[in-house]
């Protein structure tokens, strides 16, 4: 093989994953963050589930990116472990349609393809026409890749010692192992499946000893996912497991069916002398059959999951960490979903940020009435975790906000980036208030029954308001009117509040140390009802943004 062969090899590979990166790329613009409508509409059953799992991956040609994709939102929480077992089932039923296009010389037609893409992508100006030629666009350099790669590969039907190798690969061992290391290191099974095909176009391999390659090729694409599991929850994990036994389980069955059946002989049979329609074939009829046999058993596959990745009490009581956001060095530039993915993980970590400071603020209100300073640990400790999660989601919106592909994706982000700045103000005037309680022991102040009732009546307003922002059902729009009102009711209770405090101070029965500090919390207080109407506002943004 000459060194031009190398590079033509190389050069048809690299256009291969390129033109699969366009195509998800385009899907990814196309559909933006509806991508959770559809998903939850059609997952709910099973064969609608593996129905979408097929048809997205056949048109981004990539189970390894519909599977990334499906990590990504178990890990967001946008979806269970149950609905995720049939959307990777029906991923690698759509994986096989590349091999089925180029067994049928699609690539003939190939640069027509890309030029059309082309064409709507450099001359429209629609944006959403300008999408959907990015996805043809990708799809005729992916076939222009192929071919270069096939005739890169036509000197190696001379070379013995190539076809020597290629024939240990009939030890199914063998076979399987050199099919799974291959496909993990390029991470792309449509290309490794491709590759054989264009060997197998050229004479150089039989069916007999690429079935083997080929079942081996269907576990080696499982790479992609468990890189993408880094970083991410038990559940996430627990989605890679079932796709590496998806695959494993239809190996063995496949494996032992070609060893103790005639199955080559009759795939051979189907399609005699053409050898890319064979590994087509037979990769097609791999998927399907492995789904037909596993989809009463998808619950099972989930439970399996489960036993060999049992929840861990020390994770689920690790003291700091992000519960729905991927790591940030997991985030791929280009992979299928991440708009959808990163606006449900982003909603989850800041309602739970939020729920935190609700908590906070009512510890606060208890500390400060009852001058309890031992509550001052546990509020500093929730601070801190608020303090985490405001610093990592805003870390995560400025890294994803740069690959959204929409308008809309970008404003909804942005809406999300101001939240977070204010849940971690409220946090930060719950612990002031809370603080307050140490100068209040120290110098023996109490306060009269009239403040008390304002206290308790201040920490119900307070909890109240933010229960209405973690009510997910409450319509945005219309709840910012609530909260508008309570927010001027809170402005007009300060302001009733400060004038009762000037009274108890007139009649002797407030300190001045006490009323400084009263003053003080007055202010917290207010300062949080403007900063819950600030993410009210950002909400209703949201929704606008959504519709």
């Amino acid at each position: 093989m000459k060194f031009t062969d190398i590079m033509g090899l190389l050069g048809g590979l690299a256009l291969f994953l390129y033109g699969m990166q366009m195509m998800s790329s385009g899907l990814e613009a196309a559909a933006g963050n509806k991508m959770k409508q559809i998903l939850e509409k059609l997952t709910a059953n099973r064969f609608l589930g593996v129905f979408v799992g097929a048809v997205i991956t056949a048109i981004i040609q990539s189970s390894s990116a519909t599977t990334v994709m499906v990590v990504g939102f178990v890990n967001s929480g946008m979806m269970t472990l149950r609905q995720a077992v049939w959307i990777i089932m029906g991923a690698n039923i759509g994986t096989t349609i590349t091999g089925q296009l180029i067994a049928l010389d699609v690539g003939a037609i190939a640069p027509i393809i890309a030029f059309l893409g082309v064409a709507v992508v450099v001359f429209s100006k629609n944006l959403k026409l300008h999408h959907i030629g990015n996805i043809f666009a990708g799809l005729g350099i992916l076939f222009i890749g192929m071919d270069m790669m096939g005739a890169a590969m036509k000197p190696l039907q001379d070379s013995q010692s190539f076809i020597d190798m290629l024939t240990t690969f009939e030890n199914p061992i063998l076979g399987i192992l050199a099919g799974m290391i291959f496909t993990a290191i390029i991470q792309s099974s449509s290309a490794s499946v491709g590759i054989l095909q264009a060997l197998a176009a050229s004479g150089i391999v039989q069916l007999s000893s690429a079935a083997y390659v080929l079942f081996g090729m269907n576990i080696g694409t499982c790479i992609t996912a468990l890189l993408a599991s880094i970083g991410t929850n038990r559940n996430a994990r627990r989605t890679t497991v079932i796709h590496v036994s998806f695959n494993v389980i239809g190996t063995v069955v496949f494996t032992t069916l070609c060893m103790i059946t005639p199955l080559i002989r009759f795939m051979e049979g189907l399609t005699p002398n053409n050898g890319p329609a064979q590994i087509a074939n037979l990769h097609t009829l791999f998927n399907i059959v492995t789904t037909c046999l596993l989809i009463p058993f998808g619950n099972m596959l989930a439970a399996l999951s489960e036993r060999i990745l049992p929840e861990i009490e020390e994770e689920e009581n690790e003291s700091v960490r992000l519960m729905y956001l991927p790591k940030l060095k997991s985030i791929e530039e280009d992979m299928l979903g991440l708009s959808a993915i990163s606006m449900d993980a982003t909603k989850n970590e800041i309602q739970r940020m939020m729920q935190m400071a609700k908590d906070n603020i009512a510890l606060s209100f208890d500390a400060f009435r009852n001058r309890d300073t031992k509550l001052l640990e546990q509020v500093e400790r929730n601070e801190e975790y608020i303090d985490f999660l405001n610093k990592e989601i805003s870390k995560y919106i400025s890294k994803v906000i740069t690959h959204e592909r929409n308008e809309r994706g970008s404003k909804i982000l942005n809406s999300y980036f101001k939240i977070t700045s204010n849940v971690e103000r409220i946090g930060d005037h719950a612990i002031n208030i809370c603080g307050y309680s140490k100068m209040l022991k120290k110098k023996d102040i109490t306060f009269s029954k009239g403040a008390q009732k304002e206290i308790v009546h201040m920490k119900e307003m307070c909890e109240e308001l933010m229960e209405h922002l973690l009510n997910p059902e409450n319509d945005a729009v219309k709840n910012y009117g609530v909260i508008a009102t309570m927010e001027q009711k809170i402005d007009d209770l300060t302001k009733k509040y400060r004038e009762n405090m000037l009274q108890r101070i007139q009649k002797g029965t407030c300190s001045d140390e006490g009323s400084i500090l009263y003053s003080e919390m007055l202010t917290d207080f207010e300062r949080i009802g403007d900063h819950a109407l600030n993410i009210s506002k950002e909400l209703t943004e949201i929704q606008i943004a959504q519709q």
